[in-house]
């Protein structure tokens, strides 16, 4: 490798859009007896994936080969799961299991040797159950009939991984695999429990696909959500300002009295 390939390009910034979540199914009667553990309710995947969905696929996602800029991806389930921690060092970036309870996965993505970059970690919270529909009231658990005609149940969280100031030889590794472009629009229809439908039957399911106006969207959310935080910290930085110039009166004050009465 050449020395000027571990040499930094200042002011270069370079991303790449992933996704990371999962995909449940509800197990029928006779998935479950076969199971050692018959009362697992779901089997599920979780996974890391390129932003784009390929068009013949009916998975989230999964488009491009992530395996050119991460060496790793390290999945740490719940405890009662044998061998817990589970490493998957080559594509597809993803653990299947089954189940019936629902919690927190820690995901750690390791980056090629060439990157120089550290380790980064996301946190997934599994999703076995639909998303509740608007205006249905209270969440409640859909009976299997139902789940089973509402299809798999979709988590995903779209994200950007940002390479700042990258080495030169793995920015040639980047700029030699363009990610997919995200549709413009939805080429799939809505999964019916992220839709906003009164019915099963209003609809026969699909499968989610981030698109470039969702992208845009979530710019925006995160936009705003930063602005929020600014006017906040600037409204409680006056507030405690003021309470501070309060209790500085009243220490004046009390010391006055203090005085008249030492006299």
């Amino acid at each position: 490798m050449a020395s000027n390939d571990r040499v930094r390009v200042r002011g270069v910034t370079i991303h790449r859009p992933i996704i990371y979540g999962n995909t449940a199914w509800v197990l029928t009667p006779n998935e479950r007896e076969a199971l050692p553990s018959p009362d697992h309710t779901h089997r599920w995947t979780v996974a890391v994936r390129s932003a784009a969905s390929a068009p013949d696929s009916n998975e989230v996602g999964g488009a491009d080969d992530l395996s050119y800029f991460i060496k790793r991806v390290t999945f740490k389930l719940h405890d009662t799961y044998p061998n817990p921690t589970r490493n998957v060092d080559k594509p597809p970036f993803e653990v299947s299991e089954t189940g019936w309870g629902e919690f927190d996965i820690t995901i750690r993505i390791t980056f090629v040797q060439e990157s120089g970059e550290k380790a980064i970690t996301f946190y997934h919270h599994l999703k076995l159950h639909p998303w509740t529909a608007p205006g249905s009231g209270e969440p409640e658990i859909p009976t299997l009939e139902n789940a089973l005609k509402a299809g798999p149940v979709h988590s995903w969280q779209y994200d950007e991984i940002v390479f700042n100031d990258p080495f030169q030889s793995f920015l040639n590794i980047l700029t030699a695999h363009p990610p997919t472009p995200l549709p413009k629009v939805k080429r799939r229809p809505v999964p019916y429990h992220i839709a906003n439908l009164a019915s099963l039957e209003a609809s026969k399911g699909g499968t989610p696909e981030f698109t470039q106006e969702m992208e845009k969207e979530e710019a925006e959310r995160l936009d705003k959500a930063l602005k929020q935080i600014v006017e906040d910290t600037h409204k409680w930085r006056n507030k405690l300002i003021e309470k501070e110039n309060e209790s500085n009166k009243y220490k004046k004050e009390l010391e006055a009295v203090l005085q008249l009465k030492s006299k």
